[in-house]
């Protein structure tokens, strides 16, 4: 009889109510609740008998696998690499004594698992000197659930974690590393990559216990041209360099997967590591001011284009663009660029020139409907064909949102303008049969794989006499 036989034995023999049946029932919805690839037959039997009050033991290989970690294991070792590591934090008991607590995140050839660093071990000599793709040995550990009852490392007093230098069969980072379009729903513990595509910005926000709390936001463009929104809880612009060109490439460490209100999202936490291609110096840009506009804190919005017919979202947090009129040309230095995403603060300056006729005037950086690409950003000059209609729209969260949709033309095509929220407002002000000039739009795959253009906080629509 084999191991795991002996220990289902075990398990009928203390509880007699129970059927061979039973155990497979319960051992499938283990793994179903845990996730494929995360659990072993013997790690859910293992759980399920906790479940019933029952201890089963079983003899220990010195080292195992990720996949054959169960709760109650204790000396384990094996041999992992690092997918990220957090910093250290300290949390309080409920006699509010203190403790310190690091997470990591390591994986094998198998699967991954999440690790936890207590009190001493949280900062163990070297820790902070570990980088992903690093292959370490973790020695005598014990296993405990977490809360959704995935096996969780736990290093503690008799624990320990060394560097390894041998051979070994653990990919490196860049064999698990997929690519944006190439991610599944439900899926965790990835490395993912693509390209920025347009703004990168920090999200404020209160918690559940009502404490402040901050987010990175971006989207991801991968090989594919698949677009995916991205959102890093407890992150903020800080890890990123001062300037980043647009289309660099991204690459996230410790990330999941889940479905969004805009669909299938990237969620990733204050352990995601973060390697993007940039530079910590910025650089000035030279362009043409299209439209300028003050947002809801006050802040100007100006819709800017270089020479390159390449857009630029400014956001002057300094009043810098007060010198600056819609059409002149300007010299900027940005705190930071992102994309086509540009900050001016109290360290930025900017500048007027001359004249550059280089550089597009709004006339010349407007494109044709018949021209519009997906994912791309336009200015657009059309009639609109039919009047504007609001209707509010309900999230997944329950949340109601405005949304108004219009229709225009030019003499080459048709297309649905669409503006959400405060864009909303922007789009009832049209009326039937007026000539109007939309700048500073983003082009989006609509249904039945239409193409729609979808108004941001930098466009502004006006219109012709």
């Amino acid at each position: 009889m084999s191991e795991f036989e002996e220990l289902v034995q075990k398990l009928l023999d203390q509880k007699p109510e129970l059927t061979r049946q039973d155990v497979d029932d319960q051992i499938k919805k283990k793994k179903d609740k845990i996730g494929a690839g995360y659990l072993t037959d013997q790690g859910a039997l293992f759980l399920i008998a906790s479940d019933y009050g029952v201890s089963l033991s079983a003899p220990l290989k010195v080292e195992m696998g990720l996949k054959d970690l169960y709760a109650g294991a204790k000396e384990i070792s094996l041999e992992t690499r690092v997918l990220s590591v957090s910093p250290t934090k300290q949390y309080s008991r409920k006699d509010g004594s203190p403790f310190l607590l690091r997470t990591m995140t390591v994986y094998d050839a198998d699967s991954t698992a999440s690790v936890k660093l207590w009190d001493e071990k949280a900062n163990l000599p070297g820790i902070e000197n570990l980088k992903p793709g690093d292959l370490i040995k973790i020695i005598k550990a014990y296993v405990k659930s977490d809360l959704n009852g995935s096996p969780t490392i736990n290093i503690g007093s008799g624990s320990n974690i060394e560097p390894a230098s041998n051979e070994s069969d653990i990919p490196t980072i860049e064999k698990i590393a997929k690519d944006v379009s190439e991610i599944q729903e439900g899926q965790k513990d990835l490395v993912v990559t693509g390209v920025i595509d347009g703004m990168v910005n920090t999200m404020n926000f209160t918690n559940s216990r009502g404490e402040p709390g901050k987010a990175l936001r971006m989207r991801l463009k991968g090989k594919d041209g698949t677009s995916m929104r991205v959102v890093l809880w407890g992150k903020d612009e800080a890890e990123l360099p001062n300037m980043i060109a647009q289309g660099a490439n991204v690459k996230l460490l410790g990330v999941k997967a889940r479905s969004g209100n805009q669909g299938l999202e990237i969620h990733g936490s204050e352990s995601t590591l973060i390697s993007v291609d940039g530079a910590k110096e910025v650089e000035p840009i030279i362009a043409r001011v299209l439209s300028m506009s003050t947002n809801e804190s006050g802040n100007k919005l100006v819709l800017a284009v270089d020479a390159k017919k390449n857009f630029y979202n400014i956001t002057d947090y300094s009043d810098s663009t007060s010198i600056c009129n819609e059409g002149d040309v300007i010299e900027c230095m940005p705190s930071k660029g992102y994309g086509n995403s540009i900050t001016l603060d109290s360290n930025s300056f900017v500048r007027k020139l001359e004249n550059d006729v280089s550089i597009p005037s709004l006339s010349q950086s407007r494109t044709r409907i018949n021209d519009v690409k997906v994912d791309g950003n336009y200015c657009i000059e059309a009639i609109v064909l039919k009047a504007p209609e609001r209707r509010e729209v309900q999230t997944k969260t329950g949340e109601s949102i405005s949304l108004s949709e219009l229709f225009v033309e030019d003499d080459t095509g048709q297309i649905w303008v669409k503006g959400w929220r405060n864009q909303a407002r922007i789009i009832d002000k049209c009326e039937l049969g007026e000539i109007i000039s939309i700048s500073g739009v983003n082009a989006k795959a609509g249904l039945e794989g239409r193409i729609e253009l979808f108004l941001t906080p930098f466009s502004k629509i006006t219109k012709k006499n």
